[in-house]
């Protein structure tokens, strides 16, 4: 069993570094290899990670084809029977890529894994995740509603914010920043590789559908935890047009799973209204204060 971890890197050349050390460090009980890929970074030459990690496969792009296409260049050069995708912005703290390969391996039903993510102060991420419905937007509007449920009904029903990610368990979508997968679910997908839709954002969900629809689930392991810093390549003024983005994804992701009808349309109106409305406080938040809340 060999897993190919792949890297994507723009311009967080400290970063990254830290990023494969830790992998170097941890990764003891499986077999590995690091794909680096630069996708046409200015802040230095790539050269450089070979000269600190030899052992590195480097990929050197001429242009910044974003998030999935510079995974994708990296994954045809990968040799293992699983591919993890990880973010350059993550360090590990214990040996998480064995992990979640051994759950792969003993679980034919499991199409991604995923991993507990927190920040470096310890605060928890929202990495397992539901795929958007009418019903989940308008329960997280009036949540007063959930809090009828035991938390562990609630946790599972919603996932995401509601989930305090202290169990492991089915989900419908994972975060990227860790994203691991058999190689061989490629040979399933038009044109045998990841889709390429989005330059940035929403690529995970629109990955773990597309596994979701070949028969194969994502998976949320609570067992291990890895370091995600998380914005580290934007500044705070950026990263009120990123919200903007993903809403965009979002919508195009629904497009996607239901086809422009009814349901789309209600679902708009539902999700733009309490989306929009949360991205007005945050604005207003961080024109007043200069704090961005997550």
């Amino acid at each position: 069993m060999k897993v190919s971890v792949v890297i994507v890197n723009y311009n967080t050349f400290q970063l990254t570094c830290n990023c494969i050390a830790s992998v170097m460090e941890y990764t003891k009980l499986v077999d590995y290899e690091i794909i680096l890929v630069d996708n046409a970074s200015t802040e230095c030459n790539p050269k450089l990670f070979k000269e600190k990690f030899p052992q590195v496969v480097l990929v050197e792009s001429k242009i910044n084809g974003g998030f999935a296409k510079g995974n994708n260049w990296g994954i045809e050069q990968s040799s293992g029977e699983y591919i993890l995708l990880l973010n350059s912005d993550t360090y590990l703290k214990e040996d998480s890529i064995s992990i979640a390969a051994n759950t792969l391996e003993n679980n034919n039903q499991i199409g991604v894994v995923g991993a507990r993510m927190v920040y470096p102060d310890g605060g928890l991420q929202y990495s397992a995740r539901k795929f958007r419905t009418i019903q989940w937007e308008l329960l997280d509007v009036f949540r007063f509603i959930l809090l009828a449920l035991p938390y562990k009904k609630r946790a599972v029903l919603m996932l995401g914010k509601y989930f305090k990610a202290d169990f492991n368990t089915f989900s419908d979508w994972v975060n990227g920043a860790f994203f691991m997968f058999p190689k061989q679910l490629l040979n399933r997908l038009p044109d045998n590789k990841l889709n390429e839709r989005f330059f940035m954002y929403g690529e995970d969900q629109l990955w773990c559908y597309q596994f979701n629809q070949l028969g194969f689930k994502a998976y949320f392991l609570a067992d291990t935890t890895i370091i995600h810093i998380a914005n580290a390549s934007t500044n705070p003024n950026k990263i009120l047009q990123l919200i903007l983005t993903i809403i965009k994804n979002e919508l195009e992701i629904m497009k996607i799973r239901k086809g422009k009808g009814l349901y789309y349309y209600c679902f708009c109106s539902v999700y733009l209204a309490k989306e929009y409305s949360r991205y007005a406080i945050k604005y207003l938040l961080f024109k007043f204060s200069g704090k961005l809340l997550r």
